[in-house]
């Protein structure tokens, strides 16, 4: 899956504009390589996302195209 997709999927970026507007300005890293748009994600990638001074890495769990609000947290486990 598409990164872009995947953090808006996941609800840690709300909108795929956004997800994909957050890679091409490099502030996203899959496997500590700065990720474009259209990279994929695959389970066990760690992804670190920059939201202006604060940072956030995760560990992929799962990928799914329609994902609940509520089952949303558990395609991620937060590390950092």
């Amino acid at each position: 899956m598409r990164i872009d997709k995947y953090l808006k999927n996941a609800r840690i970026i709300k909108r795929r504009t956004i997800a994909k507007e957050a890679c091409e300005q490099g502030r996203v890293f899959i496997n500590e390589k700065q990720a474009k748009p259209g990279d994929e994600v695959k389970i066990d990638d760690t992804i670190k996302i920059n939201f202006g001074n604060e940072s956030m890495k995760i560990q992929v769990l799962g990928i799914a195209d329609n994902v609940k609000k509520d089952n949303a947290i558990e395609l991620y486990k937060k590390i950092e």
